[in-house]
């Protein structure tokens, strides 16, 4: 993939923004001297924020790599996992969200301790920070690995450059930026994956050409009522298994959580859990578009690619080489969408590990702790995070 100074400007656009946002709340407002602010946002955060925070925390450069890769292997019945997100937002936002805004927490796991006790607290807090780092080495090795491969820049210096401008914005602006940078890093996200979805269906023929290719090929799939456990994919494991996915994501992980306590009113809250539905259908719907087109391309034009189709997980960065070289900016654009993913992500991790080392690790421990002292403890949690 070739980039040109378009390419490069886009891309470093992505990362000026994003650490300019860190610095913008840094210096405005209270400029992060309280946990409150700097933890959450000073319960203050608008509705429409708040949902495309929720949907851009998860919404890792992992599931843009892997979604169009597993629908170009295995056809459309990983769609049907949409399914389980009816159930999977509706009792969070009627259970797990008010009860949690009422209470006036800052972590989850303070639940913990006032429903069980405190070992059972800390238990989950240890927990939630040992799944946490695992899935940021996942989350920044992933695609950095996959965008070296395909594309020679260093490895390591995708790793560096997504961890130091994350770092940057996430211990200047806490929550806010955070959650801004969110929106910008979703609309990113959206942007990117549209560019490849309409490059790539206009050199098909048309979206008529790319459906009619993949039912030629049985690559539409129907609803798998299988109860066999060891299928791929069927309506049980995708719909059953999705709504527990969906539960510990938007009911009761931290990062989500603390997105939900940064609103400002309990209807606000549990509105941004609703609205997050149309979102996940959008983003699913994305990602299963883009593997038809690619599926349909390939078909076409009868071109077998022994390097994607050896290295799945390569598979669309393959294809996005293939489409957008003759696009001065498109290139770009993708991998500003694949870092937004990353980074709306990482940040999420290091704020969310930040909030629940100092609330139930170090407060408890140290209940004379300032609020100044305590904030700037906080930030310090921030950037020591791998």
């Amino acid at each position: 993939m070739w980039f040109t100074a378009v390419d490069y400007i886009i891309f470093a656009l992505l990362l000026i923004l994003s650490s300019a946002i860190g610095l913008y709340y840094a210096l405005s407002g209270g400029k992060q001297r309280t946990t409150q602010e700097f933890l959450l946002a000073n319960r203050n955060m608008g509705f429409l924020p708040v949902t495309l925070s929720l949907l851009a925390t998860f919404q890792s450069a992992v599931a843009i790599l892997g979604v169009p890769s597993e629908i170009y292997r295995s056809g459309t019945e990983y769609w049907f996992l949409g399914c389980s997100y009816i159930l999977g937002l509706l009792i969070p936002a009627c259970v797990f969200v008010p009860v949690f805004y009422r209470l006036r927490l800052t972590s989850t796991y303070e639940y913990l301790e006032l429903r069980f006790s405190k070992k059972v607290r800390i238990c989950g807090t240890i927990t939630f920070i040992f799944q946490m780092v695992i899935y940021m080495g996942v989350v920044l090795y992933a695609p950095a690995l996959a965008f070296s491969a395909v594309t020679g820049f260093s490895l390591w210096g995708v790793v560096l450059t997504m961890g130091l401008v994350c770092t940057l914005y996430t211990t200047l602006g806490g929550l806010k930026a955070v959650i801004w940078t969110d929106v910008i890093q979703t609309l990113v996200m959206f942007a990117g994956q549209l560019a490849v979805i309409i490059v790539g269906t206009a050199k098909v023929g048309g979206i008529q050409d790319v459906w009619a290719i993949a039912v030629n090929n049985s690559m539409i799939s129907g609803i798998n009522f299988n109860p066999d456990p060891f299928v791929r994919h069927s309506i049980w494991s995708l719909g059953i298994g999705g709504i527990f996915l969906m539960l510990s994501l938007y009911g009761v992980n931290q990062a989500q959580v603390q997105r939900y306590l940064s609103s400002r009113t309990e209807k606000e809250a549990v509105m941004s859990c609703y609205a997050v539905f149309p979102c996940q259908q959008l983003v699913l719907g994305l990602g299963c578009l883009t593997g038809l087109v690619m599926f349909a391309y390939y078909q076409k034009n009868e071109i077998q690619n022994p390097e994607m189709i050896k290295v799945p997980d390569q598979m669309v960065l393959y294809f996005v080489m293939d489409i957008l070289q003759d696009f001065p900016g498109l290139p770009g654009l993708f991998v500003a969408c694949l870092f937004s993913g990353a980074l709306s992500t990482i940040s999420s991790a290091f704020n969310s590990l930040a909030t629940v080392t100092m609330e139930d690790l170090i407060k408890p421990h140290f209940p004379n702790l300032t609020e100044s002292r305590a904030t700037l403890i906080s930030k310090g949690l921030g950037e020591c995070r791998p």
